[in-house]
């Protein structure tokens, strides 16, 4: 339904202007005064951008000569009665501009349409979209570095919890479980920076490019876009409103699925864990985290990663609205421009991540039992084969062929790795190698097999950049905290941006309704 958030807005404000307050209680001289909470900001909805339009458009063109100065106090005066009155609980909101503006000529008789000399609801819509849809991405931004940040943290308390980590489902190498998690925060930089490289496109301002082609008004175009807290215009006038803001919400629907996906994926590694009698990672119990089976008194299910799992399914499913209404349409057509539902498929993905941050902080990571299973099965095989080609000239393939033997052979008969005899390696091996030009007999020693077969100094002794060595961990946890700094900075940056921008705005305005008194 459209307007949907706006109206729950406004409908809990009226709720609690209308509720009946207690009699205040007689002052006395050692009860101070209770102060009255402060008003709420009115929502930056439709609405709030057309009165921001509206304003800036009577400041601009009155000082360009554009607008007559001896009526530029009554227009700007039914500009702000409009506005007043609708930020009042119950008040009218309209969310277009044939429906704003009655409201500014009942304030201000016919005079105040005077403000739409070279401006159309074509470029005015398209400039609330922008910024409506700025304000959200900054809204999912702040999230996602919110909950980088814990993934990050929890990345650095775990740097040397050795885990198995698995590929097609199989349990395949030893690692350190901070090093898998810093994989997932590589993938969430890599969705911060796809906010911050689709948010140079959305912000820029279409206002003042009129319906296709512009306007034989010569407007101020770089300085509504400055009134408006644009970084830039959108220089290509049909561009404004025919094709960039159909762009847009395309754009930020592959970031909202990208965001889903990588939290999709993060519960689905986990998942499997459930059906294990024995799981190393686990929620804790309790607090909305699982639920006890109606039926069954021992199962504990993992409520809140079904819940993220059915979000992220949400948040695919809203993304792919804008794609499909954009589709095999003519350019500008408003399908896929509606400000209602690109707002709830940007919060869908702000939701994500708030319930993914509920999940890294309820994991509990058993750290014995993940060292127990490696060294129940054969994830440090590999090593075998790495180490005889690096320290002894071995072919890879020989040596993997001698380390696949030895697996056949332990699973056989049930032999675990730190169990396994070493004269049956050395058996295996010489029948591995036998005729060929390689070592004919196995030149690891046994305290030099075992320790390669040991999964805690597999990841000690890792030498590549970017691996879980502790080096390599200390130096990609600075970096990924001075990243997520940055981001938090960028932030904070373009909000003061655009409030120092509505606040001159305010301050102008001001002057102009004032110069008639």
């Amino acid at each position: 339904m459209k307007h949907t958030l706006c109206l729950l807005a406004l409908a809990l404000g009226s709720a609690t202007a209308g509720a009946q307050a207690p009699a205040p209680a007689a002052k006395t001289d050692a009860a101070p005064a209770a102060k009255a909470a402060p008003a709420p900001k009115p929502p930056h909805d439709e609405f709030f951008w057309l009165g921001e339009i509206n304003k800036a458009t009577a400041v601009i063109n009155t000082e360009q000569g554009l607008l007559d100065k001896a009526l530029a106090p009554k227009v700007a005066a039914g500009v702000a009665q409009v506005i007043e009155a609708g930020n009042q609980p119950g008040g009218k909101r309209p969310s277009s501009v044939i429906t704003f503006e009655p409201l500014m000529i009942k304030a201000a008789g016919q005079d105040v349409t005077l403000l739409h000399a070279g401006r159309s609801s074509q470029d005015m819509h398209a400039t609330y979209r922008a910024a409506i849809l700025r304000d959200n991405m900054l809204t999912l931004a702040d999230q996602l570095n919110r909950s980088a940040t814990t993934l990050v943290d929890l990345a650095a308390k775990h740097a040397d919890t050795v885990v198995p980590n698995y590929t097609n489902g199989v349990a395949a190498q030893p690692n350190s479980y901070g090093h898998y998690l810093l994989g997932h925060a590589a993938g969430l930089a890599r969705d911060a920076q796809r906010i911050r490289e689709a948010y140079a496109r959305i912000d820029r301002s279409p206002m003042g490019t009129t319906v296709l082609n512009g306007s034989s008004w010569p407007l101020d175009r770089k300085r509504m876009a400055d009134y408006l807290g644009f970084g830039a215009i959108v220089d290509n006038a049909y561009d404004a409103a025919q094709i960039s803001s159909m762009d847009e919400p395309v754009e930020v629907a592959s970031i909202v699925t990208a965001i889903a996906l990588h939290a999709g994926n993060f519960v689905q590694d986990i998942m499997p864990q459930y059906s294990q009698t024995r799981p190393w990672i686990l929620l804790e119990e309790g607090g909305g985290n699982t639920y006890v089976s109606s039926a069954m008194p021992q199962k504990r299910n993992p409520g809140l990663l079904n819940s993220l799992r059915s979000d992220a399914s949400t948040a695919v499913t809203l993304a792919m609205g804008p794609v499909i209404q954009m589709h095999n349409i003519t350019p500008g057509m408003p399908d896929p421009k509606e400000v209602d539902q690109n707002s709830a498929m940007v919060d869908s993905a702000t939701k994500v991540l708030k319930k993914w941050d509920r999940v890294m902080k309820a994991l509990v990571i058993h750290r014995d039992r993940a060292l127990e299973e490696l060294n129940s099965d054969w994830t440090a095989s590999q090593e075998l084969a790495d180490v005889l080609m690096r320290k002894y000239q071995v072919p890879f393939r020989v040596g993997h062929h001698f380390a696949s033997e030895i697996v056949t052979l332990a699973r056989d008969k049930n032999i675990k790795p730190l169990d396994f005899p070493y004269a049956e390696a050395q058996r295996i091996y010489h029948e591995a190698v036998q005729g060929s030009k390689y070592p004919q007999q196995l030149p690891m020693s046994e305290a030099e097999f075992r320790a390669t077969l040991d999964p805690v100094a597999i990841i000690k002794h890792r030498a590549t950049t970017g691996g879980p060595q502790p080096a390599e961990m200390d130096r990609m946890i600075k970096e990924a905290r001075a990243q997520l700094a940055d981001n938090a900075a960028w932030i904070k940056a373009r909000r003061e941006h655009i409030d120092g921008s509505l606040a001159r705005l305010d301050q102008d305005f001001n002057k102009l309704l004032n110069s008639a008194r």
